[in-house]
């Protein structure tokens, strides 16, 4: 068992103590079982040995009848710790999903850069669900199973006095039953391992393939994705038929020894046995001899479920005890709500983990209330990566970015959050309906501001043609409306938040040049006290903005208005040649 899996099974029995009531309750049941079970070989020996062989119907029946009763608290037992032991079990599991999810919640883009999605899908589900079993079947055989072995050790011995060679077979069967544990267990562990990462890797082509159905489509690559998935498919479906094919063994061995030990001790019987009460004796002690190897079958099926479990538990640690790169701080600082922010950047650098180089490099310019501040540049020069250090998507490797003064590494991440309304350059919807998306960051929304944050964002004619309008759903993703509809949808729900930083990264790359205009234009009339920082590709959207940063391989080359940047900064008078006819730009200049 890897070190990783060990520390979380012992953390996995600290999960138990919320559970401590129902866990003595469930031993007690256990130890009553199995006391139950240990005393029916006697009283079948003496049932043979005084009833039987005497010709005593009447103690037969009273014994008959005192096995029955015997039997049936076994089964009432038996039933109740399997309640128990499955309630538990699924408490457990709920509390392990819990805190995967909160740790997921908490992580920051680095995080996330280390684990794929399909990964964590498959470790809050799958690896999950191999612990919880593990911890059901935990909580029933652990305890039983020893009692029962114990037990049946004690009382064999106690039979076989006159039976010399009794205890040797029990011996030498539970001898060949480790043996058995401990190669099977060396052969499969690694298989365990493997099945894990081939199952996160089939859930990766799954999820890329039902994504991406209209580029495969397009690209008609089908056959090509179906060869990929056939291959990741067959991958797991042979790592999973070696682990059974090789786990398959152990029952018929299993059952070979305890069918040896019931002929041997026959044998033995045969030999030793000089009258009925003997007789009586081999029949309990053979009784006895199965109970114990069933205890260390059971003890074996343990043995069986935990190396995928504590594979399972090293990939559930690895979330919970991943450290989470940016934290809050010890004694965190705030501004007034909504009150005018000043966005500062004082020369900062980044470079993302494990790279050589800076993406950004040596960025000092300030963002003010009542301003716009557009940002451009080639594709991959660093726009996206620069405004994402406001939030605290990443820390800045160097310098300082601040926010009235203040370095936003010393405001709590919800505190920061709640001054920033962002709009990523992927619009996502959730589930629900078009009024509960532009709800989303401000529940306390009326209807009519509602609406009024929708008209803002151009989106008012599109959701007035649905029957249904505001209420019309919305699924997953947003897969039932457009590029365009979308982004305007993100948008209407970042003004609903009402913050006083509003940042769209590349939001207006989907919406045509008519809705774009009147969109700023809107945004500049209703929103003018706010801070705006916009990333763009078109020398449209931005010319107006009272400040426009110029990025070139992650360094600023240009900063100004429009007219002084087309004078003054090369690059990007050669952005607005490749958007922007010669006439427009000799009369900008």
């Amino acid at each position: 068992m890897p070190n990783l899996g060990r520390s979380f099974i012992f953390k996995l029995l600290r999960h138990l103590k919320n559970y401590v009531g129902w866990l003595l309750l469930a031993f007690v049941l256990l130890f009553g079982q199995a006391m139950c079970e240990l005393a029916l070989p006697d009283y079948m020996s003496s049932l043979a040995s005084e009833g039987v062989a005497v010709g005593d119907m009447g103690f037969v029946w009273r014994r008959g009848l005192q096995m029955l009763l015997i039997s049936l608290g076994s089964v009432v037992c038996a039933v109740l710790v399997g309640l128990l032991a499955a309630r538990i079990g699924s408490g457990v599991g709920r509390d392990l999903r819990s805190q995967v999810f909160n740790k997921v919640t908490s992580f920051s883009t680095p995080e996330f850069d280390r684990f794929s999605v399909s990964s964590l899908i498959t470790r809050s589900t799958n690896d999950i669900t191999q612990v919880q079993m593990f911890c059901t079947v935990l909580i029933r055989l652990v305890f039983y199973a020893p009692v029962m072995g114990v037990g049946g050790i004690l009382r064999a011995a106690a039979k076989s006095s006159n039976m010399p060679g009794m205890v040797s077979t029990i011996a030498v069967s539970i001898l060949i039953m480790l043996v058995l544990i401990g190669v099977l267990m060396a052969i499969v562990m690694p298989r365990f391992k493997r099945a894990q990462k081939l199952l996160d890797h089939l859930n990766l082509v799954a999820r890329e393939r039902l994504s991406g159905l209209m580029v495969i489509r397009a690209f008609n690559t089908e056959a090509h994705e179906e060869k990929r998935f056939d291959e990741a498919n067959r991958n797991l479906t042979q790592n999973h038929l070696f682990v059974n094919r090789t786990i398959s063994l152990m029952m018929p061995i299993m059952n070979l020894v305890m069918n040896g030990v019931s002929l041997v001790v026959v044998w033995i019987a045969a030999v030793s046995a000089s009258n009925v009460a003997d007789v009586g004796n081999m029949m309990a002690f053979m009784q006895y001899a199965l109970q114990i190897i069933m205890s260390f079958m059971m003890i074996s099926l343990v043995f069986v479920i935990m190396p995928r479990a504590s594979v399972s538990a090293g990939r559930i640690a690895e979330i919970i005890d991943s450290p989470v790169e940016i934290q809050d701080p010890a004694h965190p600082q705030a501004v007034a709500a909504n009150a005018p922010c000043t966005i500062q950047f004082d020369h900062v650098s980044f470079k993302y983990p494990g790279a050589e180089h800076d993406v950004l490099h040596d960025i000092s310019f300030t963002a003010r209330p009542g301003e716009t501040t557009a940002i451009i540049g080639s594709t991959g020069c660093g726009k996206s990566t620069l405004i994402s250090l406001i939030p605290r998507l990443y820390d800045a490797t160097q310098g300082k970015v601040s926010i009235n003064g203040i370095d936003v590494k010393d405001f709590s991440q919800h505190d920061l959050h709640d001054l920033i309304s962002f709009v990523p350059q992927k619009g996502t919807l959730f589930s629900g309906t078009i009024a509960s998306n532009i709800r989303y960051g401000n529940q306390e929304a009326t209807d009519e501001q509602v609406r009024q944050f929708a008209q803002t964002a151009q989106a008012t004619e599109f959701i007035e043609e649905k029957p249904e309008g505001y209420d019309s759903p919305v699924s997953q993703g947003g897969g039932n409306v457009s590029g365009g509809q979308k982004q305007r949808l993100s948008i209407a729900r970042a003004l609903a938040k009402q913050a006083p930083i509003l940042i769209f990264d590349d939001s207006f790359s989907a919406l045509d040049f008519k809705t774009d205009a009147v969109l700023r234009r809107a945004l500049n009339t209703t929103y003018q006290d706010r801070t705006m920082l916009i990333v763009a590709q078109r020398v449209s959207t931005i010319m107006n903005a009272q400040q426009i940063i110029v990025l070139d391989d992650g360094e600023i080359v240009g900063c100004g208005p429009h007219r002084e940047l087309l004078k003054n900064c090369q690059v990007y008078l050669e952005i607005a040649r490749s958007q922007l006819s010669e006439e427009e730009i000799e009369h900008e200049q």
